[in-house]
């Protein structure tokens, strides 16, 4: 099963064909991830469809409740980059108004990092909880002590947008979708050198990359275009499946 949020709520792919809606809420999720560890729990933040803002929010059943836990800083936040450390769940990053905020209680009280950076999207490191990536209009960047300095990962990615970067659950590879590579690249030597994959987006973004708990080698990939492909390789190929 895969969870996609979207501006109208959250569903879920069950066997890669049929979509269903989870509980009542019609909110955009604009930053949504997931506990490492617990399948039913996940995290998010956007806006609700009746205005304003929803903050930082909790699920503990899938999706079917949610729980307000806090505003964040500078008014009730819309973190449209969201991620949760895979290696300590109370390690939160979220990005709003211009500046990336941190947590180290689970979400409930929040301070700004030192680092400055304008993420498009923001992703955790699977074996260090000091350890941040940010994908940007000129690559990723990377902070070794959560969030507060940061540098470049990779010049192969300078200069270009990237609009996703994820490391696979044993971090022996990671996945990009990069302006300079010209699509999807995967690096085997912690995201310094990459290589070009040949896979079959046309001219479709990427702009969330989600691997499968329970499958080594599975990975999800959903476009602007709100298609879902499936890899069943580490990302060596890829296959539409909605």
């Amino acid at each position: 099963n895969v969870y996609i949020a979207t501006h109208e709520g959250l569903f879920l792919l069950s066997q890669d064909k049929a979509r269903y809606q989870i509980g009542k809420t019609r909110d955009a999720l604009m930053g949504f991830s997931p506990h490492p560890s617990q399948s039913t729990t996940f995290f998010s933040s956007g806006h609700p469809s009746r205005g304003g803002n929803i903050g930082f929010q909790k699920t503990t059943d899938g999706g079917q409740t949610w729980e307000r836990l806090s505003d964040g800083l500078g008014g009730r936040v819309d973190f449209h980059a969201l991620t949760i450390s895979q290696v300590n769940p109370d390690i939160v990053y979220g990005f709003f108004g211009g500046k990336l905020q941190r947590s180290i209680d689970g979400g409930r009280s929040w301070e700004y990092a030192k680092g400055s950076i304008a993420p498009i999207s923001l992703s955790s490191d699977p074996k260090s909880e000091n350890v941040l990536y940010a994908s940007t209009q000129n690559g990723v960047q990377v902070s070794n002590d959560k969030g507060d300095t940061l540098k470049s990962i990779s010049p192969q990615l300078e200069g270009g947008a990237v609009s996703v970067f994820v490391f696979d659950p044993l971090a022996t590879y990671a996945l990009t979708f990069s302006e300079k590579l010209g699509g999807m690249g995967k690096s085997v030597d912690g995201g310094i050198t990459w290589q070009r994959i040949q896979e079959t987006f046309g001219s479709e973004a990427v702009l969330y990359l989600a691997f499968s708990k329970s499958q080594e080698g599975v990975v999800y990939a959903l476009t602007n275009a709100n298609s879902v492909y499936k890899s069943t390789d580490s990302g060596n190929s890829w296959k539409k499946v909605r």
